[in-house]
């Protein structure tokens, strides 16, 4: 019996050297949205765990942090939020943390000049201008490799890999978007996610929103909508995963009023992507399902 203990706390000892020294070479990294936990992996690979505050439908601009989510952030080696008042409600966190740790918004190196201004107010949603998001990439690299120099060829490389892939996207999703008529290129939402996407396919957006979904809208907003889409003769509209369909479904409702038939073409994911192991889970898949649902919506197909 007392040889079998001895064995046994050594083997405890052996997995607890193993388990401690493991979590020394990984970067505990926090990441606020879907998007940047799914950045983060592509560039840190096996030398980071990913944590993402908010999972599917959860909506940024609204979200509040629980106490699992401070206890979260409080163990993080490093922090990477959006920035640009998306996750407006976690700023005052975000300026304590920073006094004891990295927190970085992934917009920052993004030149003010090509960011879009929508009423005084820059557009939060860079990730849909793969352009833009690529110097999210690089922002990642370069705070990653800040923290772990040991390694910082391999973030290097694997930035530069998942930049090659955006480009390749936005190569698609041009193609598919362009396909759609030019008179038929009209997508309307329920806030204003897609300016930067519309801005990069030449494709005109509207919200029923602001760029928040915070922002509150009435019945003089659906009414105007409904007007746009009666007047232009516009087949399809879009929900959001994580936004309510409720002010949607009323603008289909006030067209219907009027003798014109318009459908709900899909739903988008604008501010999360989609569950863990399907292809809107991770932020490439999320990227290429919208622009297949736009494009066969508004060609109706």
């Amino acid at each position: 019996m007392k040889k079998w203990m001895v064995i046994w706390t050594a083997l405890l000892l052996l997995f607890g050297c193993e388990t401690k020294e493991n979590k020394k070479d990984v970067i505990y990294v926090v990441a606020t949205t879907g998007q940047i936990a799914d950045l983060v992996k592509h560039v840190g690979g096996e030398y980071v765990h990913v944590a993402a505050l908010m999972g599917p439908g959860v909506d940024p601009h609204l979200y509040k942090a629980t106490q699992g989510d401070i206890q979260k952030l409080s163990q993080a080696d490093i922090i990477f939020y959006n920035g640009l008042h998306l996750e407006g409600k976690l700023g005052e966190i975000f300026t304590k943390m920073s006094k004891t740790k990295k927190v970085v918004a992934v917009s920052e190196a993004i030149p003010k000049e090509k960011l879009i201004d929508v009423n005084g107010v820059d557009d939060p949603h860079i990730w849909f201008d793969l352009d833009l998001w690529s110097y999210a990439v690089r922002t990642v690299k370069d705070e990653l490799s800040a923290i772990d120099p040991q390694h910082k060829q391999t973030y290097e490389k694997q930035a530069e890999a998942y930049i090659s892939q955006l480009i390749q996207l936005k190569e698609e999703a041009k193609k598919q978007i362009h396909a759609i008529p030019k008179q038929q290129r009209v997508l309307i939402t329920a806030h204003d996610a897609f300016h930067y996407f519309g801005r990069a396919y030449d494709i005109e957006v509207v919200g029923l929103q602001g760029l928040s979904t915070d922002a509150e809208y009435g019945l003089k907003d659906v009414q105007s909508l409904v007007d746009l889409i009666v007047n232009r003769n516009i087949q399809a509209v879009f929900v959001e995963s994580s936004v309510s369909k409720k002010a949607i479904e009323a603008v289909v409702e006030g067209a219907k009023q009027r003798g014109h038939h318009v459908s709900i073409g899909g739903e988008l994911f604008s501010d999360a992507l989609g569950r863990e192991g399907t292809e809107e889970g991770t932020f490439i898949g999320m990227y290429r399902y919208n622009v297949k649902t736009i494009a066969q919506a508004l060609k109706g197909e």
